[in-house]
């Protein structure tokens, strides 16, 4: 699905993924896109940031607050280039932000890139890790704190239980970008202190820990 305010954008993004075999839909704003997207249910969404009636930021964090389309692949499109900008949309929920002008061909490769790391089979993960007080199920993507359940988005979760199956070894930011989201999909290393923040703030924030100049580390101790 592909939302942005300016029409030609969207003939131009339209006419691209179509020609790679996508189906798309389109809407003209972030309230638009909420009625649209239940209906079409899209695996990829392109957002603008500004836009009329309802700007992609809180649409975007709209958008995850429904079930379906909480591990739905996001990519911010948009002529906003500033860090506050970034930042925003990463805690809206994007997995992805890209600045205008849209280079086309690029963008199709990375979209091919996202759509064959979904294919692809997950490799077998280990039960259960039971560790200073957190119990992570890695197979039902649960987290509880002292028998709390606690919900974490895929990309909280895939770098809390990345984290704790190491304990007390410290992982640099590129390091975790390559072991979270992969070589296939660009994200900038403070999208790793965005979702380590937001990680402490719902389990705590003694868990992970900062190494100054190096990175993050999970600390196993009381």
């Amino acid at each position: 699905m592909v939302v942005d305010d300016d029409p030609d954008i969207v003939e131009l993004l339209e006419y691209n993924l179509r020609k790679e075999g996508y189906e798309v839909a389109t809407a003209s704003d972030g309230r638009k896109a909420l009625e649209v997207a239940p209906q079409f249910g899209p695996d990829i969404i392109l957002l603008d940031v500004m836009m009329p009636h309802l700007d992609g930021i809180a649409a975007c964090r709209e958008l995850r607050a429904m079930p379906r389309f909480k591990d739905t692949y996001i990519l911010f499109l948009t002529a906003r280039s500033e860090e506050f900008s970034e930042v925003a949309a990463f805690d809206a929920g994007a997995d992805d932000y890209l600045s205008k002008p849209i280079k086309p061909r690029a963008l199709m490769s990375r979209l091919a890139a996202v759509v064959r790391r979904d294919l692809e089979p997950a490799a077998p993960l280990s039960d259960v890790i039971d560790i200073n007080g957190l119990r992570i199920d890695r197979t039902g993507f649960a987290v509880y704190q002292d028998g709390r359940k606690i919900t974490l988005p895929k990309k909280e979760f895939e770098l809390l239980a990345f984290l704790a199956a190491s304990p007390h070894k410290v992982f640099g930011r590129d390091e975790l970008l390559q072991n979270i989201w992969g070589n296939d999909v660009f994200v900038l290393a403070r999208t790793v202190d965005v979702h380590v923040r937001k990680v402490r703030e719902k389990v705590g924030e003694h868990h992970i820990q900062t190494i100054k100049g190096v990175g993050y580390k999970f600390n196993a101790d009381n």
